[in-house]
């Protein structure tokens, strides 16, 4: 028997994508969606009544005539998504019902020190913790992290915590530990995917995140672009900012801005002071001088060979970026024949990165749903 699906095996499937996508909804709403017969999605929502994937609750308050129209919504039993921000300075986690709707979330500073496995046992009872409150089994967990990600697995960054993830280990730990499948995603693809989620008309676009390190991310056609090698997206280790010899990761990321400030004669506690508590005018104006040309360098880069329409900025750096924006905007007109949208994207630190990976956790397990109930649907034709 072939193993294609067929459009008799796609019905089911295809309404339990409605319901994931528009829940809760009637069953009036759910025909619109579908297309299909009264009777056929009446059926395939009985069947998914009967799988634990679909409940009734609640009547539409839209006065009718006839039986009043209940919702259909998918129950928390169904299973949930944990998306996790594991940030050099904090971590987060975010739990979400199959549909990625929030049902906790915990913000804690990162764990310091130690192996994968100290690290992952700390990570695996802040997931426990954290999910207490959720229902159904755990179906996904995808883990954002300060670097770039080759295939769910591998990470390339520079903190010397981060360490730990060069190799397979802290995932394999968390998935024989959770029961569930884990991957690895880098913090700024996250961040854009939360960008994405909330504005469907992005078609290319790039994001750059300043935070402990510079990290990249891009996207075409609304869709995440994935590196073939971790290579891809290292514009920090790469290309120099266009002040010295200081790469873009020297001037467009806490450690090496708070770095180049002190080698200007400026003795900050923190990189929050260059901001906060203003030092001695002349030598924060040269500081600020050499991040306003890292940042035209780097829009540069992307803007002649992604020609994205839109590049944004997010991470702690972004009130720096904020103030150098319009003189940077200046400089861009005067060296690119075409200037894409420049702006920085207001975050909740860890959260929103959080949020980012939970939606990739959501695709992936209604996507995994979705091949189950195929390949059911074709068992069951088969005996």
């Amino acid at each position: 028997m072939s193993s294609i699906p067929t459009a008799r095996d796609q019905t089911k499937a295809s309404v339990f994508d409605a319901v994931l996508s528009a829940a809760p909804l009637t069953r009036n709403r759910l025909i619109k969606l579908t297309r299909l017969s009264q009777a056929t999605v009446s059926r395939k929502v009985d069947e998914l009544l009967g799988d634990g994937f679909v409940v009734e609750q609640g009547v539409d308050a839209v006065v009718r005539r006839g039986r009043p129209s209940t919702f259909l919504d998918v129950p928390g039993t169904a299973g949930h998504i944990v998306g996790v921000s594991f940030g050099a300075r904090t971590t987060c986690v975010l739990v979400t019902d199959l549909r990625g709707r929030e049902v906790r979330h915990l913000i804690v500073p990162s764990h310091e020190g130690g192996d994968a496995e100290t690290t992952a046992e700390w990570l695996v009872d802040l997931i426990v913790g954290t999910s207490a409150d959720a229902g159904g089994p755990l179906r996904q967990v995808v883990a954002a992290l300060p670097g770039r990600v080759l295939n769910g697995s591998k990470w390339s960054g520079t903190p010397e915590a981060g360490k730990i993830f060069t190799d397979s280990l802290l995932r394999s730990y968390v998935e024989d530990r959770l029961k569930a499948p884990v991957i690895f995603e880098g913090d700024a693809s996250a961040s854009l995917r939360g960008i994405l989620k909330e504005d469907t008309s992005i078609g290319n676009a790039a994001l750059l995140m300043l935070s402990t390190v510079l990290t990249f991310a891009a996207c075409t056609d609304h869709e995440i672009v994935q590196g073939r090698t971790p290579t891809f997206g290292d514009l920090g280790g790469v290309l120099f900012s266009g002040v010295g010899n200081e790469t873009l990761d020297g001037l467009l990321s806490t450690k090496g801005l708070l770095q180049f400030a002190r080698g200007r004669g400026l003795d900050l506690e923190g990189i929050e002071a260059l901001w906060s508590q203003p030092p001695e005018a002349a030598a924060r104006a040269e500081v600020m001088e050499a991040f306003t040309t890292a940042i035209v360098t780097a829009v540069s880069a992307v803007a002649v060979t992604l020609d994205p329409e839109s590049v944004y900025f997010v991470g702690r750096l972004s009130t720096l970026v904020d103030e150098v924006l319009p003189e940077a905007r200046r400089r861009l007109a005067q060296n690119l024949p075409v200037v894409p949208e420049v702006r920085v994207v207001p975050q909740e630190v860890g959260l929103s990165v959080a949020r980012g990976a939970a939606y990739a956790g959501v695709a992936l397990a209604q996507s995994r749903l979705r091949e189950s109930m195929l390949e059911a649907t074709r068992e069951s034709q088969s005996t």
